[in-house]
């Protein structure tokens, strides 16, 4: 439950039911002995450096108050010039207008809000970029197209219409994004869970999606659902789980790496994405590392070389991997050169590199669930009826599709299968993560780890039940609450 108020450095009173005070207040009474968490809206003039408003950010930054701007974005606002290049991407949501644009057009931005109409989507995204209760963005004809200039507004420049206009976005913006605090007092924490259920291969199903809430909400936390297009504003939130497929080139990755810059806990976070996500990343870390996995050799390309180096290190059936594939998805099993040749071919148009690894036959792959270090769920994955892999993606029936599955607690897991789990996971960090093996009699060998594993009702939960959800839940107020104290 957030606390917000308002710092200014103007005589006059903004006409608002919010608490409204003076920098001088600020520097002088905050923090206060038992103050509830509390978020600043810094409306004094931050043009300057070491300005009243630059030290109020500042100064709430240091005392753990979530302030808007941030100082980061009042050093981005006062020297464009080092991120030049960082507004290209929003050439693509310039409207047709601006085609025949002859003279500049001036866009004032409140709280990512502009009364243009066909400007809204470029003072969306600029607020996404620079967060600021005032924006000013210039469009101008240049040598090589538009150009989009992006500046620090000052409320002192406003007639008393814009400034009326301003109040009632800022009056808008805490009560719908910042939201009021009273709304949700029974909760000490707000989570941002992020779900697709349109995704066909997403990491929970709904009836999972439904008992992680009910669990945050048994631990003092509001989870809410959000699909990653409606996440615009991450500082309502303390944290952050992601339940989509993750990817780099992706808005999970993009929103996970927001979030952890703006303090929230997010699970996983842009490191774990980052690491998982790249099957070259995992073999060489495994490699450096010591961890026993599958004979893996990286290709660049298809040549006679390159396939004899593969051919004297890896017998066939061998199986190739794209560096980001997930679900088994991007994922083949070739038995000659022939099929080695051109599956490697056809990889190496869409990815530089291309994994080889030795084909391992096993009747299940181990799944050990691993929450910051700690084994918490094992299950048994089955290989799909007459394939290969747990998943057959080629099967027109989506009955059998997937193979069976065995859950079963930690502590019936072998020993070797679990140290062996525990010490890959550790590579990658603290997170939650899911690492897959195979057992060839007495020798284990890690696959890869997964960040955002899967967790389906009835599948992963199958042995703990709900107290799985209320694990993982726990370990965000475990973190909450350490944030609290640092």
């Amino acid at each position: 439950m957030y606390k917000t108020i308002l710092v200014t450095d103007r005589l006059e009173t903004p006409p608002l039911d919010l608490e409204v005070i003076t920098f001088e207040q600020y520097l002088e009474d905050y923090p206060k002995r038992g103050e509830p968490r509390t978020r600043v809206i810094n409306l004094c003039d931050t043009e300057h450096y070491l300005s009243r408003g630059y030290y109020c950010s500042l100064l709430a930054e240091s005392r753990r108050h979530r302030v808007l701007p941030s100082v980061n974005t009042i050093n981005d606002l006062s020297y464009p010039e080092d991120s030049a290049g960082s507004l290209d991407p929003l050439q693509t949501l310039f409207p047709k207008v601006v085609g025949e644009l002859n003279e500049p057009v001036v866009l004032d931005i409140y709280f990512g809000w502009t009364e243009a109409e066909e400007f809204k989507k470029i003072a969306r995204s600029l607020f996404d970029r620079y967060a600021s209760p005032f924006l000013t963005a210039t469009l101008t004809r240049g040598r090589n197209g538009i150009d989009l200039k992006v500046a620090q507004g000052n409320l002192a420049d406003l007639g008393t219409a814009e400034q009326s206009t301003f109040y009632d976005r800022l009056k808008i913006f805490t009560e719908q994004v910042w939201r009021s605090p009273n709304r949700r007092n029974k909760f000490r924490w707000d989570m941002a869970i992020l779900y697709d259920p349109e995704e066909a291969t997403a990491p929970s199903d709904a009836e999972a999606i439904k008992r992680f809430v009910k669990a945050a909400a048994k631990v003092g936390i509001q989870a809410e659902l959000v699909k990653s297009n409606e996440l615009k504003y991450l500082s309502q939130y303390d944290a952050l789980f992601i339940r989509e497929t993750t990817r780099i080139d992706h808005p999970t990755y993009r929103l996970a790496r927001k979030a952890e810059m703006e303090g929230l806990v997010v699970m996983d976070d842009p490191s774990s994405i980052m690491r998982c996500c790249n099957k070259i990343f995992l073999h060489d870390a495994f490699s450096y590392n010591k961890v026993q996995a599958p004979t893996t050799l990286v290709a660049a390309n298809s040549d006679s070389e390159t396939l004899e180096r593969i051919e004297g290190a890896i017998e066939y059936p061998m199986v190739l991997k794209m560096p980001e594939s997930s679900f088994s998805i991007g994922v083949y099993k070739v038995k000659d050169r022939d099929e080695l040749k051109v599956k490697l071919e056809t990889m190496l148009t869409t990815s530089a590199l291309a994994l080889v690894q030795e084909y391992l036959y096993t009747d299940f792959d181990w799944r050990i669930g691993v929450l910051n270090g700690r084994a918490i769920y094992a299950c048994k994955y089955f290989m799909a009826s007459d394939h290969w892999q747990i998943y057959n993606h080629d099967s027109k029936a989506k009955v059998g599709q997937a193979g069976g599955h065995k859950t079963i607690p930690t502590f019936e897991v072998p020993k070797n299968v679990l140290d062996a789990a525990l010490k890959a996971s550790s590579i990658i960090g603290n997170g939650l993560y899911g690492v897959d093996l195979k057992q060839v009699g007495k020798q284990v060998y890690v696959i890869e780890v997964n960040d955002n594993p899967s967790i389906e009702h009835e599948v992963e939960d199958g042995y703990l039940g709900d107290e799985l959800y209320m694990m993982i839940m726990q370990e965000f107020v475990n973190r909450l609450e350490k944030r609290g104290r640092t």
